[in-house]
């Protein structure tokens, strides 16, 4: 996906957002860290733009949440930090660039649950490259990409990579 590609879908993601959740009142974007920060402000920002109302955004980090954390040593201490706004009785809206194998969600979930009950979650991925090793589907997806175990997709985001565009790469091992 280039640049453009990736703006032309994002607007899209932002409207299809708006049509299920009934306008944006309820809602509340939060990223992933790291490359679904920078998307979930992208799509606030657009939806903003729409609804002619600010759209709460927030960070998640998962990083020690994730169940493919080496069992050797000691395991590491989890203090959550901050998402940023309340997020009970909240559409909230997890946004990552690429589901893969849902493992990242499930991590993702646990983490989110640890800052309040909100009254829904709902999942958006840049790009779904299927392969799930858990039962998680997006409720809203850039583009669908068809891809073997020995494939890598790479998103490279202005705000990170000074780079903008999507990249599907043979893995080396």
């Amino acid at each position: 996906m280039s640049a453009s590609e990736i703006e032309r879908t994002l607007v899209r993601l932002a409207h299809e957002i708006i049509e299920k959740n009934d306008g944006a009142a309820n809602v509340g974007l939060v990223g992933i860290r790291r490359r679904g920060v920078p998307l979930a402000e992208r799509l606030a920002a657009l939806i903003s733009k729409i609804e002619k109302r600010p759209i709460d955004t927030g960070v998640l980090d998962i990083r020690f949440y994730r169940d493919d954390l080496s069992t050797d040593g000691p395991r590491p201490t989890v203090v959550p930090g901050s998402i940023g706004f309340d997020i009970a009785g909240r559409d909230i809206i997890l946004v990552d660039d690429v589901l893969y194998t849902g493992r990242t969600t499930r991590a993702a979930l646990d983490a989110l649950f640890d800052h309040g009950r909100p009254r829904g979650v709902q999942l958006l991925a840049l790009i779904d490259r299927g392969h799930r090793e858990l039962p998680i589907e997006a409720s809203f997806v850039g583009r669908l990409i068809q891809t073997t175990d020995s494939e890598i997709v790479e998103v490279k985001l202005r705000e990170m990579d000074n780079d903008e565009q999507v990249i599907l790469m043979e893995r080396i091992d």
